[in-house]
């Protein structure tokens, strides 16, 4: 089983290309330039460069949140375009859970974090046991001081993956945590994992269509929560008009 992975939920974009656990191509980019202009062209490049077509493509992977608002909807729906077009299923993975495969190699907790602002940040726990990963939480968008309440009743070490992992870090280091941050080059969303993820999906009998794919924002934009904030301010002062 093939399947070709689009990441492109924080500033990195990256896509990847998996047949079972074997990986083929990867191409990974920080350059600041927009996921619009850089992710799809990306996929076309890979494909081309290590001559694979994309419809010996079985399944179309998509990091589909939480993260970036903007960013998700250009991978989804570059994602649900591919599949779309080639009639291919789809695996809708969470970024959180991409984040922790690829560190399954280290025996442990892990504890992806993505700055969700406002001193949040989205997050979910995993432990690994070096080949495979187990989900202890769901996906959700938590305090940083509710986050390190919950990793102090735990007491387990944790290893910080994602962009918010230096936040995190700094905070929990105050609270005398044991935590420690992943290397560099294993800190930030990739493909791979999104791919690695999307295949314990498929094995499961877990695969989506395109028509149900959809980003998982795991809150309300930032436009979304100030109209909200407006429309609750003229119902209390309607309120105390009456």
């Amino acid at each position: 089983m093939k399947i070709l992975a689009l990441e492109s939920s924080a500033l990195a974009a990256s896509v990847c290309l998996i047949e079972e656990e074997r990986p083929i191509a990867r191409f990974w980019q920080n350059s600041g330039l927009t996921h619009s202009k850089t992710l799809l062209p990306m996929a076309e490049q890979m494909l081309a460069s290590c001559g694979e077509k994309l419809e010996d493509v079985d399944v179309i992977a998509v990091a589909a949140g939480p993260g970036s608002f903007t960013g998700l909807r250009i991978g989804v729906s570059a994602a649900k375009g591919l599949a779309w077009a080639l009639d291919k299923p789809c695996a809708k993975v969470s970024t959180l859970e991409a984040m922790a495969w690829n560190l399954s190699v280290c025996a442990g907790e892990i504890c992806p974090v993505m700055d969700a602002r406002r001193n949040q940040v989205y997050n979910a726990r995993f432990s690994s046991d070096r080949e495979n990963i187990t989900r202890l939480t769901p996906d959700r968008a938590i305090a940083l001081e509710e986050l390190a309440r919950e990793l102090k009743n735990g007491g387990q070490p944790q290893i910080l993956v994602g962009d918010g992992a230096q936040l995190c870090y700094n905070y929990c280091m105050k609270e005398g945590l044991p935590v420690r941050m992943a290397p560099a080059n294993l800190r930030f969303q990739d493909a791979w994992g999104v791919a690695r993820a999307a295949l314990d999906q498929a094995r499961q009998g877990k695969l989506i269509t395109a028509g149900e794919l959809a980003p998982e924002y795991h809150r309300l934009s930032q436009a979304e929560r100030e109209r909200l904030e407006r429309e609750q301010e003229q119902t209390l002062n309607r309120t105390k008009g009456e």
